[in-house]
């Protein structure tokens, strides 16, 4: 009898400590809105000087929120179903330093909140001491894909992603990016499957690969803006519109063949 007492005790507190554990790992990750994961800087990654590219910045960004969407169940598979999609409306990009080949870092995102059709997300990429390499803001709509038009956000679409918290404070810009009037034109861009997402448009980031491959070769970019205006598809011509200000800060009007605007690349050198 002593030993069933003994047994049924131990088997108690075992459970016990089972239900505490699964009980503070989901109420922390329900309190966690930070999302992460670790990598290393990749040859194929890499530009000319050995640094980690602008479009690879980016596409780590990308990345980092399509695996938290994956690992919380709110993917690809999950927006398709319910006809609806994350598009991306505008970017502000800080590079504080190009990684280097082989360098460790992290990548992480988290959500700053809603409003109306908008979302507003945050990114950082970090070195191995946990400075930053990369920071940005950027603001996303949600888009029905069979009314072809935006969805109001509802609370259940950001259950997923945790409490928003506060933003990054990269200063003031204007809300817009200002087209100059005078430009110079680069040579026209002809809309490949490479350059094409699971949306059937264009990448975000080979917008801005476009905009930075018409200007001067051997810019050290430390500052990105993008709007994103209308989606170039398949087949598409995309021609450059280049302005300096001469102070190392371009503008390029990203156009189709009559003029219309898929979106305007700000970048400071």
């Amino acid at each position: 009898m002593f030993y069933r007492i003994l047994f049924f005790i131990h088997s108690l507190y075992h459970r016990c400590v089972m239900w505490y554990t699964m009980k503070m790992g989901k109420n922390q990750e329900k309190e966690t809105a930070m999302y992460q994961f670790n990598s290393r800087i990749r040859y194929s990654e890499t530009d000319e000087t050995g640094r980690l590219s602008v479009p690879g910045i980016i596409n780590y960004m990308q990345d980092c929120s399509t695996f938290q969407s994956e690992d919380r169940h709110a993917g690809v598979d999950f927006l398709t179903g319910r006809n609806r999609a994350w598009l991306l409306s505008s970017w502000r990009i800080l590079i504080d330093r190009y990684p280097r080949l082989g360098e460790e870092i992290a990548v992480g995102t988290w959500h700053c909140g809603t409003r109306g059709i908008y979302g507003y997300r945050n990114f950082v990429l970090l070195d191995q001491a946990q400075q930053p390499l990369v920071r940005a803001l950027s603001l996303w709509f949600l888009y029905d894909t069979e009314k072809n038009m935006p969805a109001r956000i509802q609370p259940e679409d950001m259950l997923p992603y945790g409490e928003p918290e506060p933003p990054l404070d990269l200063g003031e810009v204007p809300k817009k990016i200002r087209i100059p009037e005078e430009y110079d034109t680069a040579s026209a861009v002809i809309i490949g499957r490479h350059h094409l997402d699971t949306n059937h448009h264009v990448n975000n980031a080979q917008y801005v690969e476009i905009a930075k491959d018409a200007l001067p070769p051997g810019l050290r970019i430390r500052e990105i803006r993008a709007d994103y205006k209308r989606a170039a598809l398949l087949g598409d011509t995309v021609i450059p519109r280049i302005s300096c200000s001469g102070s190392g800060q371009w503008t390029v009007a990203l156009v189709n063949e009559t003029g219309e605007l898929f979106a305007a690349v700000w970048l400071q050198g």
